[in-house]
C-alpha cells in the first residue's frame, strides 16, 4: 500500500484527535515500519489495520467507523494533492466510472508497484451507478467513505447502498442512486 495512505491516516489522526494520540496509537500498534513513512513509499497493508485498530481501542470508535471516516478525509486529501485527477470532473458519476479506466493508470504510471483495488461499473438507468469493488485488501469500508466524500465534493443528491460486502471486507457492491 502506498505510503501517501499512511501519511494521511497520522494527518488525520492529529487533526482529529491530537499529536499525542499519534504517537500513542503508533506505539500501541507496534508496527513493522515504527510509524516512519513517506508518501512514495510502499508499505504492508496490515500496517494501516494495526493502527486503526489501536485507534479503536483508545477512542471506543468503531473500526468500520474509523475506517468510513479515513476514506472521507482521504478523498479530500486526493483533491488536494492531485488536483489534475479532478480538473475535468463534472459529477460524481463521471468522476467514479472513470476511477479504474483512467486515474488508477495514472497512478500505476507514477507507482508501478501499487495493488490498486479494480472497480468495475453498471448503468442500470439514468439515475443508478452501481460499482463493484474487488481488492486485495479489506477495505470496502473505506472505498465507502471515498464514495460519500466524491459524493460530498461535487454537491449532489446521491444515496448510496451497499450489498454483497464480502465479509473480509475485500468485495462489495456499492449502489448509488441520484435523487432527482
Amino acid at each position: 500500500m502506498k505510503g501517501v495512505v499512511f501519511t494521511e491516516f497520522l494527518k488525520m489522526v492529529d487533526e482529529v484527535f491530537s499529536p499525542e494520540m499519534t504517537e500513542t496509537i503508533i506505539e500501541d500498534a507496534d508496527v513493522a515500519s515504527k510509524g516512519v513513512y513517506t508518501s512514495t513509499g510502499t508499505y504492508d497493508y496490515t500496517e494501516i489495520l494495526q493502527l486503526v485498530i489501536a485507534l479503536s481501542n483508545k477512542t471506543g470508535a468503531p473500526v468500520p467507523d474509523l475506517v468510513r471516516t479515513f476514506g472521507e478525509y482521504l478523498f479530500k486529501s486526493f483533491v488536494r494533492i492531485y488536483p489534475q485527477f479532478f480538473e475535468d470532473q463534472t459529477s460524481a458519476f463521471k468522476f467514479l466510472k472513470e476511477v479504474d479506466s483512467y486515474i488508477h493508470i495514472q497512478v500505476h504510471k507514477l507507482y508501478p508497484e501499487a495493488e490498486l483495488p479494480k472497480i468495475d461499473f453498471s448503468e442500470p438507468d439514468i439515475k443508478t451507478l452501481e460499482l463493484d469493488y474487488k481488492s486485495q485488501c479489506p477495505f470496502a469500508e473505506l472505498a465507502h467513505g471515498l464514495i460519500a466524500a466524491c459524493i460530498e465534493h461535487f454537491n449532489e443528491d446521491i444515496t448510496i447502498a451497499r450489498s454483497h460486502t464480502a465479509e473480509d471486507g475485500t468485495s462489495a457492491k456499492f449502489i448509488l442512486t441520484q435523487q432527482i
